[in-house]
């Protein structure tokens, strides 16, 4: 690794570093606020003339360092209001706000759809926080954030979501994660919001829940995108959960459209729709806006949190930014069955991106530099080898054209029994090869995971892989291509989105997961159809993820349990390899 690598900038990192003349300015206004420090909160303007605002929207924070955090919220105006609006916000080590740390002047800009954003500086580390706002005559709810630890740290707690479609139901998944009191952040790892319009993907009882889209077409523009997330923030559970702890977030494709890579999307036909380019600018505009991100450039979502000593969490963009288009299966299936050679080559190309050479790169710094004990990412997309035979995968894109997990099992079971039972065509289905079930996770970027993998072994490091985005919740160990062992995969389910058992309704689950974990020799846990979230526990000597599950997403009320708990011991013995607790 040259000196030019390990000293390269990133915007997003190197942005938190204020230049001379930004400094001064931010001296000024300090001796500013300390001047007027005595004046209350209310001190933002107001009169008879002034608006009735409101902050319906809630507030979050998000992103925090050792000595800041960015806080969130939105102002909603009265109809006809339009104008910018005067936001007055504090931080304090109490809820009563008697002892406030930090506090100053911000405007909700309607050029920013009247959202707020402000990068608390000056707090001391691994130390609790409320924050507040106030325009004229309005008081937002308290939050409660915490700054990240430095030095010798004894544990580390996230709670790990992915995949929450509001018209699929509740999010009694969040207002779980709410109520416990004992995280030191949130993570999401995409498909924060969903892109579609009334009547579609997963939205079968938004009627009857009163969950219905807003707007009711598919999202494009800017001011649809905004109008989404509004509907979003404006859930009480949602709400609560970023009241409850800072959230460390990066986006997935629903952000934008189903299946977004670099160019375009499965869900943008450009002739009706109009350029890609256009609305992935619109809707990231809209989700750092609506975000507690701190971004220096709109595209550019990874970057990295030192938890001290023990946790070096590296945030990742598998999506947007360099992401080749997916392979097609379809392409590769033929009338005599699949056509393993042309698809070993096409999903074993080099040049195949999925975090592009500039991320890459900046991974490769950040890990190398870093002497924690736990390398995590925090990622989109399965990381790990999900091969399973071809006419299952076949069933699933076309049925009728292959053979169920059920029937394929009982296909092995008489092969093991008596061979001679089996007919030339059942022969036939055994000997199809184990594909990927999934192109748009990195089976189908096997190079670029290459890369990964080998970067982490050659570093001698610790390494835990976070994912979302499938809706199913799974545990693999990760081996590079040839079979040495690198590190370990612990995948969330879903907040709301369906998994499996929409897509397989036919097949018990507990007896799909059983089948799914013999025909995949690096599964070590999965499950298909169920909503919940993800604790990720770190202590010098293991990691542990522990799998919660509600029970219901239709009715608000709910019961909640952790239904697995698997963990990864530091050190070389415990490399790649995940036990029970």
């Amino acid at each position: 690794m040259t000196d030019k690598l390990l000293s390269s900038p990133h915007p997003i990192r190197d942005a938190a570093e204020a230049n001379p003349s930004r400094r001064r300015f931010v001296r000024q206004m300090g001796l500013a606020a300390a001047a007027l420090g005595t004046l209350p909160l209310a001190a933002c303007g107001g009169g008879d003339d002034a608006p009735a605002v409101q902050f319906a929207h809630g507030i979050a924070s998000g992103d925090p360092l050792a000595d800041r955090v960015m806080l969130w919220t939105r102002v909603t105006l009265p109809v006809g209001h339009t104008g910018d609006i005067p936001v007055e916000w504090e931080v304090a080590t109490d809820s009563a706000f008697t002892t406030l740390v930090a506090q100053g002047q911000t405007t909700a800009l309607a050029s920013k759809d009247f959202t707020v954003k402000v990068d608390a500086t000056g707090l001391k580390a691994a130390t609790a926080y409320h924050y507040r706002f106030r325009a004229y005559a309005a008081t937002s709810p308290t939050g409660r954030t915490r700054t990240l630890p430095t030095g010798s740290v004894a544990q580390v707690r996230l709670a790990v979501f992915s995949c929450a479609n509001y018209p699929a139901g509740y999010f009694n998944v969040y207002a779980h994660a709410a109520k416990r009191g004992d995280l030191d952040a949130t993570v999401h790892l995409g498909d924060y919001i969903y892109e579609y319009g009334q009547g579609g993907y997963a939205s079968a009882n938004a009627g009857a829940l009163g969950r219905l889209s807003a707007p009711a077409k598919e999202i494009l523009s800017l001011a649809d995108y905004r109008q989404r997330h509004a509907q979003y923030k404006s859930d009480a559970d949602l709400q609560a959960l970023h009241a409850a702890a800072p959230m460390i977030a990066v986006w997935d494709d629903h952000e934008i459209a189903n299946d977004t890579w670099r160019d375009g999307a499965d869900n943008h036909q450009a002739a009706t729709e109009g350029s890609f380019s256009t609305r992935k600018a619109a809707a990231l505009q809209a989700y750092h806006e609506w975000m507690p991100t701190r971004n220096a450039q709109p595209d550019l979502i990874y970057r990295s949190f030192a938890f001290g000593n023990l946790v070096a969490l590296h945030m990742l963009d598998t999506r947007v930014v360099a992401r080749d288009e997916q392979l097609d299966y379809t392409k590769f299936f033929t009338a005599t069955g699949f056509d393993a050679a042309s698809f070993t080559a096409a999903v074993g190309n080099t040049s195949r991106q999925l975090l592009g050479s500039t991320q890459t790169q900046w991974l490769q710094q950040q890990m190398a530099a870093s002497s924690a004990t736990w390398q995590v990412l925090g990622q989109q997309v399965l990381m790990g080898r999900m091969n399973i035979p071809a006419p299952i995968l076949m069933e699933t894109i076309q049925p009728g054209a292959g053979v169920s997990v059920s029937q394929y099992a009982a296909l092995v079971a008489r092969a093991r029994a008596n061979p001679a039972s089996l007919t030339p065509a059942e022969q036939a289905i055994l000997a199809q090869p184990s594909i990927p079930y999934n192109l748009d996770a990195w089976d189908g970027y096997q190079a670029a995971r290459e890369t990964v993998l080998g970067t982490s072994r050659s570093l001698g490091k610790n390494l835990v892989v976070l994912s979302g985005d499938t809706h199913n919740a799974w545990a693999n160990e990760l081996q590079d291509r040839n079979g040495n062992a690198v590190g370990v995969e612990f995948a969330t389910s879903s907040v709301t989105s369906p998994g499996f058992e929409e897509y397989l309704p036919n097949e018990n689950p507990a007896t799909l997961a059983g089948a799914l974990q013999q025909l995949i020799a690096p599964l070590k846990y999965c499950d298909t159809s169920r909503r919940g979230y993800m604790v990720l526990t770190a202590t010098a000597s293991e990691c542990r993820a522990d799998w919660v599950y509600v029970n219901t997403i239709t009715s608000r009320n709910y019961t909640a349990s952790t239904d697995k708990s698997l963990k990864v011991v530091a050190g070389a013995t415990g490399v790649g390899r995940i036990v029970a607790t």
